[in-house]
Order: C-alpha cells, then sequence, then structure tokens
C-alpha cells in the first residue's frame, strides 16, 4: 500500500494562525506535533511501502523538515508547482505507483481522528475491496445535521459494516435537507479518504476526465519518481478540477465503507471544541501562559503566549499572534476565509 496525503491546503479559516507558508496542517493546533505528523504517525501501522506527501511549493520544505524524524517508512515529499486541486495530485500519485496492482490510500493533511487503531482496521479492509477494482470511499456516520460537508448516499436498508453501492453524491446541504438525511439514515458525510488501486484510478480518469489522462501518459516517470521539471510541464498544462467531481461522481465503480472511529476535519476555529475539553463553562484556551475567565461562556481563546481574561462574554473567538487580532463570534467562524481575501485583495500580502 502506499499512503497519499493531500497536504497543499492553505488553512484560510484558520487565520491569523495559519498562514501561506505555515497552514494548519503544519501547526500544533492540539498541541504538540503538528497536523501533518498526527497524520503521518497514524498510517505507520499498516506499514506502508511509501507515503507521498504532494504539497505545494512554499509549504514543502517545512513538511520535509517536521517529516525528517520518520525513518521506518520511505516519506516522500512532492512540491506541486501550482494548485490544480486534487485529481491531478491523485492521478500524479497512482503514476508513481511501480505496480498497477498498488493499493493508493488518499488522505487529507488535517484531520483528527482519536481511534487509530479503529482507523487503520478500516483502512485494511478498504484496501481488499480497493483489490477487487472498486473506487472505494470512508462516509462518516453523521452525529448532527451538518450543512458544511458533502454527503453520500447508499441504498435504504443498508446494514452492517458494508461495503455498500454508492447512490449518489450530494453537495452540502441547507439545515432542512441536512435534517432529513439524518432522519433517513442512509446518508453518510464524504470524509475525503479514499482507496483504489493504481490502475484502476488511472482507468476511470481515462473514461471521465481524458485530457488529464493524456497528461499523466505523457509524464516522464523513472522508477516511481519524477523531476521537479516534468512536474512543472505536467501542471502547467492541465486545468483544476476535484477527484469527487472529476471521478466519483461519474464512476460506476464506487463502493462506500461506513465509519464511526471519531473525526473531525478542524474546519475552522469554531470546530476545536470537539476535539478539546473546555474549562466548566466551555470556555477553551490554547496557548495561554495563563487564564481568567468570570462570567464567560463557550469562548475560545488563542492567547499567543500571553495571559488570557475574559469578562462578561459569551461564544466569542479570539486570536492573539505577532501581528494580528482576531476577534469574531464563534457561529462566524467559517467566514473568517473572508477577511483572508480582503487582505489579499487589498494588498496587505505580509498577513497572509
Amino acid at each position: 500500500m502506499i499512503i497519499v496525503i493531500l497536504a497543499g491546503g492553505s488553512g484560510t479559516r484558520f487565520w491569523p494562525l495559519s498562514r501561506l507558508r505555515h497552514p494548519k496542517q503544519l501547526m500544533s493546533v492540539l498541541g504538540g506535533k503538528s497536523m501533518l505528523q498526527r497524520t503521518v504517525e497514524r498510517v505507520l501501522p499498516l506499514a506502508p511501502e511509501r507515503i507521498l506527501v504532494l504539497t505545494n511549493r512554499l509549504q514543502a520544505e517545512e513538511s520535509a523538515a517536521q517529516l525528517a524524524y520518520i525513518t521506518q517508512v520511505p516519506v516522500e515529499v512532492i512540491a506541486e508547482p501550482v494548485g490544480r486541486n486534487t485529481a491531478p495530485a491523485v492521478g500524479l500519485a497512482a503514476r508513481l505507483a511501480l505496480s498497477p496492482d498498488t493499493v493508493l490510500a488518499v488522505l487529507p493533511a488535517d484531520h483528527v481522528i482519536p481511534d487509530q487503531e479503529e482507523f487503520c482496521a478500516l483502512l485494511r479492509r478498504g484496501a481488499v475491496t480497493a483489490g477487487e477494482g472498486k473506487l472505494v470511499t470512508l462516509g462518516l456516520v453523521p452525529t448532527r445535521p451538518e450543512t458544511g460537508f458533502g454527503y453520500i448516499q447508499v441504498p435504504v436498508g443498508s446494514a452492517g459494516p458494508g461495503p455498500f453501492p454508492v447512490s449518489r453524491f450530494v453537495e452540502k446541504p441547507d439545515v432542512k435537507r441536512a435534517e432529513q438525511f439524518m432522519a433517513a439514515g442512509n446518508f453518510y458525510w464524504n470524509s475525503g479518504m479514499f482507496l483504489w488501486r493504481a490502475d484502476v484510478i488511472l482507468d476511470e480518469l481515462s473514461r471521465h476526465m481524458p485530457e488529464l489522462h493524456g497528461a499523466l501518459a505523457a509524464m516522464d516517470v523513472q522508477d516511481g519518481r519524477v523531476t521537479q521539471e516534468t512536474l512543472e510541464v505536467f501542471y502547467s498544462g492541465v486545468k483544476g478540477e476535484s477527484i469527487d467531481v472529476g471521478v466519483m461522481e461519474k464512476s460506476a465503480r464506487v463502493s462506500m465503507i461506513p465509519a464511526s472511529f471519531g473525526w473531525s476535519d478542524v474546519g475552522s476555529w469554531s470546530a476545536l471544541p470537539e476535539v478539546l475539553e473546555g474549562d466548566g463553562n466551555g470556555n477553551i484556551f490554547i496557548n495561554a501562559s495563563g487564564m481568567v475567565a468570570t462570567d464567560a461562556q463557550g469562548c475560545l481563546a488563542y492567547g499567543g503566549g500571553k495571559l488570557v481574561a475574559l469578562l462578561g462574554v459569551k461564544d466569542l473567538i479570539v486570536v492573539e499572534t505577532s501581528d494580528a487580532l482576531l476577534v469574531c463570534p464563534r457561529d462566524r467562524a467559517q467566514e473568517v476565509k473572508g477577511i483572508v481575501a480582503e487582505l489579499e485583495m487589498r494588498g496587505l500580502k505580509e498577513y497572509l
């Protein structure tokens, strides 16, 4: 098995802590090791033959430095010259497989998964199904009518451990539809975690994304590796598209395995209460030298090494860094990426 870790995101909803050169996956959001390091360590019990980390040129050096301590499995950091979404990255990883029947597990770099033993067990099961020629996705058992995730629908009455055939993928719903999905019982959150054989995903790319497949076929690959010059040519000639839209929503080979190993994509500051324990009033303090909370409830404060004091406030996010301060309501945390867009529009690149 080859583990493919997609680590090129910018994490704009974690601004001002997350920046272009040091985004969420390279941060110690939970304390201790970074999310990228935790992701790599999580798959080591699977004894993969290789771990490919696909990131961008701004983050490649830091990614390699953070993973230099991993010695039991070859870890290769690949710097994409330009972002082209997930389909080109997935195709590239498949082309780098030395054997066409090698199973690739494609994982985001910035997820939190508490039950790592169950996670590895599901990947082993998924690898068996992938070996039979299926495109396997892990569907997360929903715990609430979430509007921030895509959904996967399986046939009514699907029960047990799976795998199940996928009826359709559904984009992020509104609250009413999300509640209907929860009540129906045959909808799962789309985790963005996949398993497939190298030859199978390349065949599906030839069916559904022939231009991308042609560019992949033309690449000069030697012993499972490509030069940076080859990457420059490849990425300059392909369009950006997600593997979900480009292949998964169209393919007849998709199977889903239900997953309930505990999970969070930690998509914004407001998601941290899912994975960090607060005080008796639900306040969470991160990187604070001390904290005082008087008549304060449901707040999240990143102190930047300083003492944090909260008085008479509720459901706030406060993030302090050396050059920026963010204050916003918790229920608007998803909109922080709009601040990043505004900074970019104003030309304030030193804050990106």
